[in-house]
C-alpha cells in the first residue's frame, strides 16, 4: 500500500516562524538529522536560529499522525553581479520512510515550487557541494550546462566563476565546508573539505555510485576521496526544463534509501 504524506513548504521560515514554533520544529528537524548523520552536522536548519532561517527553502513530508517523516531544505544566496541562486541543500528521511520515493518527492517539490516564482522560459542558476558519486552524477544529468560534468563544452562562464568565488570567500559555512579546505578553482573541488565529516565517501563505495559508470569514473578522476574532497557544482534550471526532466524522471538521489542510514549525498 502506498504510503501517504502531507506536504508543506515555507519559504525563508525564519521570517515567519513564531519563536514557539521555531523551537519545536527545529527539534524535529534535528531529530530527523541526527538519524540520517553522523557526526551530526551543525550548520544550515540545525542550528536553528532565525538569521539562519531566514535564507532557507524548506519542504516537509509528515505522516498521518502529524510526525516528520523527512524534509528537503535549499538555501538562498545572493552572488553579486550574478543574482540569486539556489543552493541544494539538505534532504533527510526517516529510516521506516525509506522505500515510499519520498527523497524523490520532496527534492523534486522543492525545485518545482521555487522555479514556480519565475517566468517559465527564465533560467534560474543551481548548485551542489558533494562527493557522492550518485549525486554528482544527477545534477549533472538533470541541470542545464551542468559544471563539472562529462557533457560541459567551451569555457566556464563567467558567471560560474563568480559562484564559485563567491561559495569560497562568503558561503562556506551555508554548505558545511571546513574553513581549512583549500578552493581549487580550475577543478570547481574544495580540497579537503569533507575530511572526518558525516559527508566524506570512499570511492570505491558501491551504495554511492551513480547508475552509470562513465559519470563515476569522470567524478573519481577529479575528486581524492581519502582527503575528503567535495565538488561545487553549478547548473541552470527553468520550469520547461523542469518538464522535460519530470517526463524521464527526476532523479537527483539526495538520501540514500538502501544501507543501514539514509544519509544526504549533498548540502
Amino acid at each position: 500500500m502506498k504510503r501517504r504524506f502531507r506536504y508543506e513548504i515555507v519559504f525563508r521560515p525564519g521570517l515567519r516562524w513564531s519563536e514557539s514554533e521555531r523551537r519545536s520544529r527545529v527539534a524535529q528537524l534535528r531529530e530527523v538529522g541526527a538519524l540520517c548523520l553522523e557526526p551530526f552536522p551543525e550548520y544550515q536548519l540545525f542550528l536553528g536560529t532565525r538569521e539562519e532561517l531566514s535564507d532557507k527553502l524548506l519542504i516537509e513530508a509528515r505522516g498521518p499522525d502529524g510526525s516528520l517523516a523527512g524534509f528537503c531544505s535549499a538555501v538562498l544566496l545572493d552572488v553579486p553581479g550574478v543574482g540569486e541562486i539556489l543552493h541544494l541543500g539538505l534532504t533527510c528521511v526517516r529510516p521506516e520512510a525509506r522505500g515510499a520515493a519520498l527523497t524523490h518527492s520532496l527534492s523534486s517539490r522543492l525545485v518545482l515550487r521555487y522555479l514556480l516564482q519565475h517566468p517559465p522560459w527564465r533560467r534560474v542558476y543551481v548548485t551542489n557541494v558533494a562527493a557522492v558519486l550518485s549525486s554528482l552524477g544527477n545534477f549533472a544529468v538533470n541541470l542545464v550546462r551542468a559544471y563539472p560534468s562529462p557533457s560541459f563544452e567551451g569555457p566556464v562562464p563567467a558567471a560560474y566563476l563568480e559562484i564559485g568565488r563567491a561559495f569560497d570567500r562568503r558561503y562556506r559555512a551555508k554548505a558545511h565546508v571546513q574553513p581549512e579546505a583549500r578552493w581549487d578553482e580550475a577543478a570547481f573541488v574544495f580540497r579537503g573539505s569533507g575530511r572526518g565529516t558525516a559527508f566524506q565517501k570512499e570511492a570505491d563505495d558501491v551504495q554511492y555510485h551513480h547508475r552509470d559508470p562513465e559519470l563515476n569514473r569522470f567524478y573519481q578522476q577529479r575528486l581524492r576521496f581519502e582527503d575528503g574532497d567535495e565538488m561545487l557544482q553549478v547548473g541552470m534550471l527553468s520550469l520547461f526544463d523542469l518538464a522535460r526532466y519530470f517526463a524521464r524522471g527526476w532523479s537527483r538521489g539526495r538520501a540514500r534509501s538502501g544501507g543501514r542510514r539514509p544519509e544526504p549525498s549533498s548540502r
